[in-house]
């Protein structure tokens, strides 16, 4: 057995909870990775949402998918704390975010805590019961700590009669290190 790194174990766990026909949230698309593999679980009859704020992010991941042929994702250039104006179907599949700043790009745009939170609580609501809500938080940057006990605390207190909630981390890695955060719906 090989431990997994955190964006590969983070894939596995969506892998196991998306189903074709499913409707994923990719709640910071980037450069289109996390959209790239949504797009392929859900399959043809499945849709994902990509949220971003950055037209560069927008961009970069409309590129991604059209070399790839997938026409089942609907990009939104606007906060992830508007899940609920653009997600209107009554059930997510699963959802990911990567906390921090799109990589190769201004680092002084991030992620912020309140976004994040208002994020979350409504992908949980609108979840199915065993759907998977995984952050990959980083906090080597300014205000990524913030984030990180903003999103632990919130995620501790959830009732653990409706949700599972996982922390998945290495120890012993220098450079504050990536983690996974997997809450998944009972």
């Amino acid at each position: 057995m090989t431990i997994k790194k955190i964006i590969p174990f983070a894939h596995d766990l969506l892998a196991k909870s998306l189903l074709p026909g499913d409707i994923a949230v990719d709640a910071t698309c980037g450069n289109g990775h996390d959209t790239l593999f949504l797009s392929r679980l859900v399959s043809v009859n499945g849709k994902v949402f990509a949220f971003d704020i950055q037209e560069q992010a927008i961009e970069a991941t409309r590129a991604k998918l059209t070399e790839h042929s997938l026409t089942n994702v609907e990009l939104v250039h606007d906060s992830h704390a508007l899940i609920n104006t653009y997600v209107t179907e009554h059930t997510i599949g699963g959802a990911i975010f990567n906390l921090g700043y799109l990589p190769r790009s201004d680092k002084s745009i991030v992620t912020k805590p309140d976004s994040t939170i208002a994020a979350m609580e409504q992908i949980l609501n609108k979840l199915k019961q065993n759907g998977l809500l995984i952050l990959v938080i980083y906090t080597g940057h300014p205000g990524g700590v913030e984030e990180m006990q903003a999103v632990l605390n919130y995620s501790t207190h959830l009732n653990q009669e409706s949700y599972t909630v996982l922390k998945y981390e290495f120890m012993n890695m220098k450079n504050n290190p990536p983690f996974v955060l997997a809450i998944e719906k009972r």
